[in-house]
This record gives structure tokens, C-alpha cells and sequence, in this order.
């Protein structure tokens, strides 16, 4: 029997990663090479090839055995601790494809398979041979709700009550279903009255289905999609609005000056010209614009500042 599940055993496959979610009575003693030894002289079972190359139904098969060697043995105890990690061992199997199922979530495939590692430990210490059923039929269950509580409970962006949380996966379920029947979107009265809640909880559900993901703005768009990063599309601050308010204010103000002096402001901040242009322009010299100028900008600003 390999001894590779027991942490302090040597030996030239990789170790799997104990996850830190571990409660103390589930992460087994070390147990030396001598010991290791005495304990298969003492089970006198055969010797389990890698893990990785025992097939489903030679792993099924192995762990039938091991399952009646546990019944007789006592909890806490070396051969135990043995035994029950040979199992996880053989059934890694499961925990890898239930954790297949959800590959296109945005943890990590590591993470996923760790968490599912307590559910298969969790389904070895519950199984029981005298039910008469499969191994692999009680863990994946197990196994695959570990996961989803994982999602449920980390996977939110913003922290909801589990009672919306569970609300989000009935009104998804709900909506699939009715949508299937009706051939279009249900409606919310529709949600409603399929999972008898009023519509304000329906409203509620779905506005917490909006905590669920976020994206960020850094992240990059589909090969199809021509537009950039969620940064580069989103809204930005145009300075022009800051100076509204003062045109608005100077409409006014510009509508009371003489004829003269709106056609010099509009040659000078409309058209761009100098004011030796405007001087050329009006047939006045360049000293005359700029004091009719400097007098217009003067009313001008007094004028806003009653206004404020």
C-alpha cells in the first residue's frame, strides 16, 4: 500500500495539498516508515500500484476493501489514519471531475478541487457499506454541494443575506423552467406565482443577482468584440460643463451691450483674431480695440459677480 496521503512518509509522487478549510481531527498523525510498515503487516492487504494509474473500476473495487478494513479498525489510530487516506486517495478521481463542472468559474481550478477534497473526506467518514450502494454514487452529491457552498458563501461581490442568495438560484431555476414552457422570458408576475412570492420579493431577488459578478475595468473584450477595455468605455468628465453655467449667465449680459462691442468679443473669442485684425477690421487702431475690449470684459465680470 502506498503510503503517499500520510504527511510524513517520503516518498516520489507529489503530496496533495491539504486545504487550510481542514478541521484538526481530519489532518491524520505523521506516521514514521516503521510504523508504516507494522500497519500493512498488520491489515495484510496488497500492495495499491499509484493512485493515477488505478482505473474506476479497480479504484471502486479497492475501496470496497478498505471500506470493511475501516469499519474494524478504532478512530484515531495509525492504521485508521491510513486506511481513510488511501481512500481519498483512490477517489480523487471524483473530486477532479465534479470539479470539471465548474471550470468556467473565475476561481481557481486548485482551489475548486480542494474544496471538493473536504467533500469527499466528508462523504468517506458518512458512507456506510450496509446501505448497498455505491461509493461513487454517495460522494458526488457530497462532493459537488461542498463546491456549491463554496461559491455561495465566497463568490458574491457584494456580501447579501443567504435568505437573496437562495432566492437568486430559485428564481434562476424558475425562470429556465417557464421559459422552456412558454417559449419566451417570463414575466416577474409569472416568477411570482411559480415560486408563490409577491413580486416585490421577485424584484428583490433579481436586483441581488447584480452582486453576484463583477467585472473589472481592466478587463479585455471578446475576440469579436471591437471595442476596448471597460475602462476605455464607460463615461468621462468633460471639463466643457464646468463653463455652462457662466455662459449661460453671460447671455444675457452680452445681449445688453452695444452693437459694437458684441462684434468685438465675437472677433476675438469666436473668430480668433488679433486685435490689430479686429482694428483693421472695424477701421479703428489697435489701442482703441483693446481698451474697448478691456472695458466690455470689465462690465462682463461685474456683472456675473452680481449675479452670484
Amino acid at each position: 500500500m502506498s503510503p503517499r496521503l500520510d504527511p510524513g512518509i517520503p516518498d516520489t509522487a507529489a503530496a496533495p495539498v491539504v486545504p487550510e478549510q481542514f478541521s484538526p481531527e481530519q489532518v491524520p498523525e505523521s506516521t514514521s516508515p516503521e510504523a508504516v510498515e507494522e500497519i500493512l503487516d498488520q491489515l495484510e492487504m496488497p500492495e495499491i500500484p499509484p493512485y493515477d494509474e488505478v482505473g474506476p473500476v479497480d479504484a471502486r473495487a479497492m475501496s470496497k476493501t478498505l471500506f470493511k478494513r475501516l469499519e474494524t479498525l478504532d478512530e484515531g489510530t495509525h492504521e485508521f489514519s491510513y486506511v481513510r487516506n488511501t481512500l481519498v486517495e483512490l477517489n480523487l478521481a471524483l473530486v477532479k471531475f465534479a470539479a470539471s463542472r465548474f471550470r468556467s468559474r473565475s476561481e481557481p481550478m486548485e482551489d475548486i478541487v480542494q474544496v471538493g477534497t473536504i467533500g469527499l473526506i466528508k462523504a468517506i467518514d458518512r458512507f456506510d457499506l450496509d446501505r448497498g450502494v455505491e461509493f461513487p454514487t454517495f460522494a458526488m452529491p457530497t462532493i459537488i454541494g461542498e463546491i456549491k457552498r463554496f461559491f455561495r458563501d465566497t463568490s458574491w461581490s457584494v456580501r447579501v443575506p443567504r435568505r437573496l442568495q437562495e432566492l437568486r438560484l430559485d428564481l434562476a431555476k424558475a425562470g429556465d423552467e417557464l421559459a422552456q414552457s412558454l417559449d419566451r422570458a417570463p414575466t416577474m408576475e409569472e416568477l411570482a406565482e411559480r415560486l408563490s412570492i409577491s413580486i416585490e420579493e421577485v424584484v428583490e431577488g433579481m436586483a441581488a443577482s447584480n452582486a453576484y459578478t463583477a467585472s473589472s475595468l481592466d478587463a479585455q473584450p471578446e475576440e469579436d468584440d471591437t471595442e476596448g477595455a471597460l475602462a476605455d468605455r464607460i463615461g468621462y468628465e468633460d471639463n466643457g460643463l464646468e463653463g455652462i453655467e457662466y455662459v449661460e449667465s453671460l447671455k444675457p449680459l452680452i445681449a445688453e451691450l452695444p452693437s459694437r462691442d458684441r462684434t468685438i468679443l465675437s472677433l476675438r473669442f469666436v473668430a480668433n483674431m488679433t486685435q490689430s485684425e479686429i482694428g483693421e477690421e472695424l477701421g479703428i487702431s489697435q489701442m482703441h480695440v483693446s481698451r474697448l475690449l478691456s472695458r466690455t470684459l470689465n462690465k462682463l465680470r461685474k456683472g456675473l459677480m452680481i449675479e452670484e
